[in-house]
């Protein structure tokens, strides 16, 4: 089984954030996430059931840039960490995204 997809934020334990709409997206360039007012772009290839990366995006409108890493878990849920240079370490638990079969 493999990171690579998009899955979907379903809690921030011990870190106070708003998880609606909150993702992370891997594919085999990197990737994105969307924490709350926190985005960034993946950098790297993202293959086998655990990875560890650098990331730049944006915290409140302000560049930011940092490293994470996230891990399959038995039950199927993602577990990682989304660390900003110089600041927070925001630690989450994610779940595969189900894709539509609907055209938008």
């Amino acid at each position: 089984m493999s990171v690579r997809g998009r899955w979907r934020v379903v809690e921030t334990p011990g870190y106070d954030m708003a998880v609606p709409g909150a993702y992370i997206l891997f594919d085999q360039d990197g990737g994105e996430f969307a924490f709350d007012c926190l985005t960034g772009s993946i950098h790297g290839a993202c293959a086998g059931d655990a990875v560890e990366f650098t990331w730049d995006g944006n915290d409140e409108m302000e560049e930011a840039g940092g490293h994470g890493w996230a891990e399959l878990q038995d039950d199927g849920s993602l577990e990682g960490e989304i660390s900003l240079d110089h600041g927070d370490d925001i630690p989450f638990i994610a779940r595969r995204s189900t894709t539509s079969s609907t055209a938008c």
